[in-house]
């Protein structure tokens, strides 16, 4: 049996840690023979990293689906964006003020410094004619989204599209401006080859359309063996849905997207309720 995790929204919890019941679980489940493997939407390095505060090593799906570590940190597969297509819409973003975007490689995630200097402006000023309630929501929005992602600035993007060995394989743009994702969605879905999902609903997600955690999860399934009809995935969001599609058990979290809920076959706690640690240990029994 393999168990696939998503990260935020799963197996984090509301701080973005991996609490000790949820590690206690998976610990369990390999101890019973199952593989289990995160695939998230965040770059290795960040997943590596929330692993390595856990004691944890794990196989890991990450960008969603479009680079595939192994344990050992041995490349197992990746899926990078065409860089000339997706460079106008690039250039398009980096123009619009209300637009934060970032931009991974395989081993970093790049921000221009003036888009995150903005953001913050609107969290700590934009939302001072709102109640209180909606201000704090705002707030946390935001904050949520930074600390996702351990990030590196550079004074223009072009740094990074423009040198030549550059490799890209996602952008996330987000905004508090739900026409702006819109617009940036209808730019992207123009552009051949691409596949756009969110793991949030302030966010897209951009990737080269073989790239998702669907396709993730079929390579680890075959390298470990597993017929996909063995594989159990968890997740709360649009981006774990490919994988829903292709696992053989679906688990949605309390707190997952409607459309999740709707296409799954048990639905567990809230990801601040050790929902993943009640979902294996679910698993286990139903095994």
């Amino acid at each position: 049996m393999l168990i696939a995790l998503d990260m935020d929204g799963t197996l984090l919890n509301d701080n973005g840690n991996i609490s000790p019941g949820n590690r206690e679980a998976i610990v369990q489940a390999q101890n019973h023979g199952a593989i289990v493997i995160i695939a998230t939407g965040r770059s290795y390095m960040d997943a590596e990293k929330q692993l390595r505060l856990a004691e944890l090593e794990l196989p890991v799906v990450s960008l969603n689906g479009a680079v595939v570590t192994l344990q050992d940190r041995t490349l197992a597969a990746s899926k990078p964006l065409h860089k000339e297509d997706v460079i106008p819409a690039l250039r398009w973003m980096n123009e619009i003020p209300d637009l934060y975007y970032e931009i991974y490689t395989e081993d970093n995630v790049y921000v221009e410094l003036n888009k995150r200097v903005h953001l913050e402006k609107l969290s700590a000023q934009g939302g001072d004619d709102l109640p209180e309630e909606l201000r704090l929501l705002l707030k946390g929005v935001i904050d949520q989204q930074f600390r996702q992602a351990a990030v590196t600035y550079v004074e223009s993007m072009e740094e990074v599209w423009s040198k030549e060995e550059s490799v890209l394989y996602k952008t996330l743009a987000f905004s508090l401006k739900p026409e702006l994702l819109k617009e940036a969605s209808t730019r992207f879905a123009s552009i051949p080859g691409l596949i756009i999902t969110s793991s949030h609903v302030n966010n897209i997600e951009i990737n080269h359309e073989e790239a998702n955690k669907g396709s993730g999860l079929a390579i680890l399934a075959a390298h470990y063996g597993i017929p996909i009809e063995q594989t159990v995935v968890m997740g709360d969001s649009y981006n774990d849905l490919p994988m829903f599609e292709a696992a053989g058990y679906r688990i949605a979290m309390a707190n997952a997207a409607p459309i999740l809920k709707e296409n799954c076959d048990h639905i567990t706690l809230t990801n601040h309720e050790d929902g993943v640690a009640a979902a294996i240990q679910h698993v286990l029994n139903k095994k």
